[in-house]
Formats: structure tokens, C-alpha cells, sequence
């Protein structure tokens, strides 16, 4: 019993009944582990760990696979919402019960799912989110994909994309350190100035420079401390070199845009990413 329980457990809680007998594990066993409440049973055909995942206890017991922004958040990447559960299946599948909003995708997947898996691979989770989710959020998942080493370009490029995705793909910046700095060039791109990410300036590189002296910075809830005087300091020499810096955080990016967006077109139209 404790080899069917370790063998559940190596593939991330939750199992076919049909992997664990090609490992060579006895049906009476995996019977008797669900028997003894050791194992329980989603689905027919499937046994879980007691403190299994409960996303992935629930794709079992409706027979899809977790994916776009659901698995993209389960995987680390910057996901700016996650109100209601993702999942696929294959065309005409029968679904067993499902939370209500849950949704579903039936869109062909790049790479083929096995049918031991109950997660997405990467590939197939990035090609939903293209279709799915608004364009900044889906590019802040990309790039994060991408920034993590989760998905290679260079496989991506070779795969039937849609033109949502390939689009996504081409616009996605191997310089953005987070999420927040994915977003700041999609929302400002109708400026048509040059928006240029980590530039060396004055010993430190800076998150943008907006045209040729316009800096924007960006910071996260590390800025405080001798990194807050670090970057005053850094601030007050980019100031004497005629570099007119605005900086803003978290907050006021993700709740507060129209104050930053306001700011920041105020200074384009007094020429502040101008040289002097």
C-alpha cells in the first residue's frame, strides 16, 4: 500500500489506475489504499493523494486538463487576474462536473496531450492565453514564460501559431524583469516615441527611457531601506545630467494608470524627453 501511495505521490497526487498498473503495481493494492481511505477516487480510473491539489482532483474528475492563465499561475508566471478556472478538452469529450464558470477550451493543442496528464504543456498553455485573455495580460505571461525558461523562442518560432500568438511572440521583450514592466510599454506604445528598457544611465540601469531623457521607474515593494537612498541618489545624479525622472510603484501602476498615464503624457507635451 505504502508503494501505491509513493508512486501517486511522484507524479504530483493524483494518478490513472492504468499508469500505476504499468509501473507493475498490483490492482488489490491500489483497490485496497482506496479502500482503507488512504486513496480516494475522482473518476473511475483515477485515485488521489488525501492532500492532493485540489485543481488537479477536480480536472480528473471531469476528465480536462488545467490550462491557459489557471495553469500559467499553478507554473509561476506574472498572471494579472485569475477569476475562474481554465481548463481543455478534446472536441465532443464528455465533461464530467465542472464549478460553474469554469471554462472550457477546445482548440486543437500544438503539442499532443497524453492521456495520463492533467496540466497542460507550456506550449498549449501560452497558445490559449494568446486567444483568450486581453492582449497586455496575455503578453505579461509570455514574457514571463519566456524570462523563466519555461518556453524557448526558438521552438515557439517552428510551432503553427495562431496570428494572435505569433504576434505575442514577436513583441515580447527579453529585458522586462516583471510583469509591471511587461505592461508599461503596451500602454504607452500610442506615444510613438522610443521606449527603451534597461538602459545604463549614470552607473545603474533604469526600467525606461522614454524618448531621450524621459525616465520611468518602476518599483516593487523592495525599494525601501538602502535601496530607497540608492535610488534617490541615483535619481539626483540622472537630474544633473539633464534627465527628468518619474517614478511610480506597484499601486499606482495596477490601480492608479490614469494618474501615472496622466504624468507621464504631461511631460512628453512640455518636451521633458527632449534634449534641453
Amino acid at each position: 500500500m505504502e508503494d501505491v501511495v509513493r508512486a501517486v505521490r511522484a507524479v504530483g497526487g493524483v494518478a490513472r489506475v492504468a499508469a500505476l498498473r504499468a509501473q507493475g503495481l498490483p490492482r488489490r493494492a491500489i483497490e485496497g489504499a482506496v479502500s482503507s481511505g488512504v486513496l480516494v477516487r475522482p473518476r473511475n480510473g483515477w485515485v488521489a493523494a488525501l492532500d492532493a491539489d485540489a485543481l488537479l482532483i477536480a480536472a480528473a474528475r471531469a476528465g480536462v486538463v488545467l490550462t491557459c492563465q489557471t495553469q500559467a499561475r499553478r507554473l509561476g508566471l506574472w498572471v494579472l487576474r485569475d477569476d475562474r478556472a481554465h481548463v481543455a478538452a478534446p472536441p465532443h469529450h464528455h465533461i464530467g462536473d465542472m464549478k460553474a464558470g469554469t471554462r472550457v477550451h477546445w482548440a486543437r493543442p500544438l503539442v499532443p496531450r497524453h492521456p495520463d496528464a492533467l496540466v497542460d504543456p507550456i506550449e498549449n498553455v501560452l497558445a490559449l492565453v494568446a486567444t483568450c485573455l486581453p492582449r497586455e495580460e496575455a503578453l505579461a505571461i509570455w514574457e514571463s514564460a519566456l524570462r523563466q525558461e519555461l518556453a524557448a523562442r526558438d521552438s515557439l518560432q517552428r510551432m503553427p501559431l495562431s496570428g494572435a500568438a505569433r504576434a505575442l511572440l514577436e513583441q515580447c521583450s527579453p529585458v522586462s524583469d516583471s510583469g509591471l514592466e511587461t505592461l508599461i510599454p503596451v500602454r504607452l506604445h500610442f506615444l510613438r516615441l522610443p521606449i527603451r528598457q534597461q538602459v545604463w544611465l549614470a552607473g545603474h540601469a533604469v526600467d525606461f527611457l522614454i524618448g531621450d531623457r524621459l525616465v520611468l521607474q518602476v518599483d516593487g515593494g523592495h525599494h525601501v531601506g538602502a535601496q530607497r537612498r540608492s535610488d534617490i541618489a541615483h535619481d539626483a545624479r540622472l537630474a544633473l545630467l539633464g534627465y527628468h525622472v518619474v517614478r511610480v510603484d506597484y499601486v499606482q501602476v495596477m490601480t492608479r494608470w490614469v494618474d501615472v498615464h496622466d504624468v507621464i503624457v504631461r511631460a512628453v507635451a512640455q518636451g521633458l524627453h527632449r534634449p534641453s
